[in-house]
């Protein structure tokens, strides 16, 4: 019966669209065709159904349904690559997008969302086409070099993806001078036989004068260093007053031993942890998060930035926050000796680590110390006589105890290397530190694992067939079939046969990590076999998590840098009062906050890898003419990238500085093989090279190989 009435509506709604080429909402279709609330949901699947199969296309710009081959254009994000081309990501058909050339960019710039004519499809050829217009800019603001010529000003960008010059008219450049780095606006761009016309906005400094660089990137990934002052001025009139109806309202956990444990410099405590062994021989482990969501008030300015912003970035020499200091450093943060607000996950857990029980509920802690990861680690390690000792000690094996359980039901365990970097007194790079990871980095993030689990569940349990509640999901798919089959072809070719079973793929990646352990590929490896598994993102619905082996995860521990934390808090508070509310209206809202804070994660992301790079560049621009140990980290048809061992610095060995013999790319072995000699150079091999050129301006930086 479902399914005739499916087609019913299918049949319908076609007929409807055949007639309306400017197309109608679904709320118009709905009416139009009559459908009752008992009918609803086959309407819905049958609009579904026929967007899924490419029938029918929603317009952007009027969120209107119409008949696909009516419609010979798509809209969607573009995406330039660094050969100056780029890709339209078509939203209706994810697996087949639009190749646009370089001369058919007209005006676009790279995330732009974008409305593109097809070409006809030849057969077996993938879909092309060009941009007929933009319909909405990612940037409003540019970074970049200024020049200074007779008559006017141009800016040269700092993203080779912003492709073309600025034209800066004499009146628009104020007090900028020669080879200044400026933030610009684009003013106007009518066609591209022409440059983009700007405006600049702010001057930056002179490449070299502290903090410009990181300023520089900061403005290139549209982050905002600074509050306006509405903001701001609103955070600083919030003050601490809790009433003794609110303190009513939470359990008090000030006589607890409460702790925090994060980085030496951190300043924005997020999360603190108390810990006991129960008398039926269980463990109670509570973890106390600030309680950002009683000073934010929604839709306040502070909360518009924050959704805004959606997370903080960790930049090399600087922190930018999704919320102002007044809030993340002072009154949110957990602070030692202080009393603070906070919303607490306690979970009580059976000797083999299962849930046996928890409760949810917003609380009031009084934080007894403050730690870092190194100082807990050198008590555990050494025995200290440290009073905190025994706690610690008892918190370490029961978070091993954690870790052994998530990995045997499925997690696996990624450990990317990460660096830090000392800096001098103008922010350049003296040194460069691979980051140790500690057992006591371990402890917490099994603590905070447990916790956000714990919060998914027990939505899960609220929740019922006839109704679920809306929440937000950190989600992470399990690879795709093609990814997989590039990454085994990719492992047989460089000598790694490992038993593959498509209905098995934890097990798969946890022997694959286990095979590479130590040997000199696995730094290379680890990063290719993380780049064919999905990105973890942000959803409302809930398909688990493939790389932790959860069914159920969120994010609840980190409210001060994350605003879907913020919001999962807000929905606990919700459902804990009433389970009366609209679901739609709900649901639409985390809709938007899951995409919003997908896009922007990584942003934050490439910011943060781009502050990285940059700074390695420098470092190594005074090391030219020395020698290093690297490994093979990319081969391509132009050269091989070589990744150094202690810094990490990626440089190119192109194809014509390798002089002793006449190389020929296999794509097949991921090397480049000497036709005279032989000589393979293969993906993960290990390579001494000289440092030849960093070229700063352009980041790029060139090695030869050790003859």
């Amino acid at each position: 019966m479902a399914k005739s009435k499916k087609q019913i509506f299918e049949k319908n709604i076609l007929n409807l669209l055949r007639q309306n080429e400017t197309g109608l909402s679904s709320k118009s279709l709905s009416k139009v065709l009559e459908v009752h609330k008992a009918e609803y949901r086959f309407f819905r699947a049958a609009l579904d159904n026929l967007k899924s199969h490419h029938l029918i296309q929603k317009v952007r710009e009027t969120n209107n349904f119409i008949i696909a081959e009516i419609q010979n254009f798509v809209e969607g994000e573009l995406k330039i690559a660094r050969g100056g081309f780029g890709f339209v990501l078509d939203e209706n058909n994810k697996n087949d997008d639009i190749f646009i050339g370089r001369d058919h960019l007209n005006t676009a710039f790279d995330r732009d969302i974008v409305q593109v004519k097809l070409y006809a499809k030849s057969k077996g050829k993938r879909r092309e086409g060009f941009v007929t217009k933009v319909v909405k800019r990612f940037r409003t603001t540019f970074v970049g070099t200024f020049h200074l010529t007779k008559y006017y000003g141009y800016v040269v960008p700092d993203d080779s993806k912003i492709y073309r010059d600025f034209f800066i008219p004499k009146e628009k450049y104020g007090k900028a001078t020669h080879g200044q780095k400026v933030l610009l606006t684009l003013d106007e761009w009518k066609s591209d036989h022409q440059n983009p016309e700007g405006t600049i906005i702010e001057i930056l400094g002179f490449p070299g004068e502290k903090g410009v660089d990181i300023a520089s990137i900061a403005g290139s990934f549209q982050l905002g260093l600074n509050f306006t002052e509405k903001v701001e001025n609103e955070a600083i009139n919030i003050q601490y007053k809790v009433t003794e109806s609110e303190l009513k309202s939470r359990i008090d956990f000030r006589n607890e031993t409460c702790i925090t444990i994060d980085p030496e410099d951190a300043k924005d405590f997020d999360d603190a942890v108390t810990f006991k062994l129960l008398n039926n021989g269980n463990y109670e482990l509570g973890v106390h998060i600030a309680d950002v969501s009683y000073y934010v008030a929604e839709n306040s300015s502070i909360d518009k930035e924050a959704f805004k912003r959606t997370t903080s970035v960790y930049l090399v020499d600087r922190v930018i926050p999704m919320l102002p200091e007044h809030l993340s450093n002072e009154l949110c943060s957990l602070q030692p000796q202080k009393d603070r607000l906070t919303f607490s996950c306690i979970m009580e857990f059976s000797p083999k680590g299962n849930i046996a029980n928890y409760k949810i509920s917003p609380s009031i802690i009084h934080s007894k110390r403050r730690f870092n990861y190194e100082e807990v680690q050198s008590i555990i390690d050494n025995k200290s006589t440290d009073p905190f000792y025994p706690l610690l000690n008892d918190m370490m094996q029961f978070s091993k105890l954690l870790t052994k359980k998530r990995l045997s039901d499925g997690g696996i365990d990624f450990e990317t290397p990460e660096i830090e970097f000392d800096l001098d007194d103008t922010g350049f790079p003296t040194a460069i530190h691979r980051k140790q990871r500690l057992d006591s980095h371990r402890l917490i993030e099994e603590f905070m694992l447990a916790a956000n689990k714990t919060v998914a569940q027990h939505i899960k349990k609220i929740s019922s067939e006839k109704f679920s509640y809306p929440f937000i999901y950190r989600v992470h798919e399990k690879p795709d079939t093609e990814k997989m089959k590039k990454l085994l072809e990719f492992l047989k070719a460089i000598g790694y046969q490992i038993k593959f079973n498509k209905n098995d793929l934890t097990s798969f990646f946890q022997k694959l990590l286990n095979d590479i352990k130590g040997s000199k590929e696995e730094i290379v490896i680890e990063e290719i076999a993380l780049r064919s598994m999905m990105k973890a993102m942000y959803a409302t619905k809930n398909v688990g998590h493939f790389g932790l082996g959860f069914e159920d995860y969120t994010h609840f521990t980190s409210p001060i840098r994350r605003y879907p934390d913020l919001a999962v808090h807000r929905l606990l508070r919700e459902y804990l009062k009433s389970s009366k509310f609209d679901k739609n209206m709900f649901t639409r809202k985390l809709k938007k906050i899951c995409d919003q804070s997908s896009t922007m994660e990584k942003l934050a992301l490439e910011a943060e890898r781009g502050s990285v790079r940059l700074k390695q560049n420098e470092y190594i621009s005074l090391h030219v003419g020395e020698e290093f140990e690297g490994v093979i980290s990319g081969v391509m048809s132009f050269g091989i990238f070589v990744e150094l061992v202690e810094t990490l610095v990626e440089g190119l060995i192109h194809i014509t500085n390798l002089n002793d013999d006449y190389y020929i790319f296999n794509e097949k072995s991921y090397s480049l093989i000497g036709r005279d000699s032989n000589r393979a150079l293969r993906l993960g091999d290990t390579v001494k090279i000289i440092v030849d050129k960093v070229n700063l301006e352009v980041g790029k930086v060139d090695f030869r190989l050790v003859s």
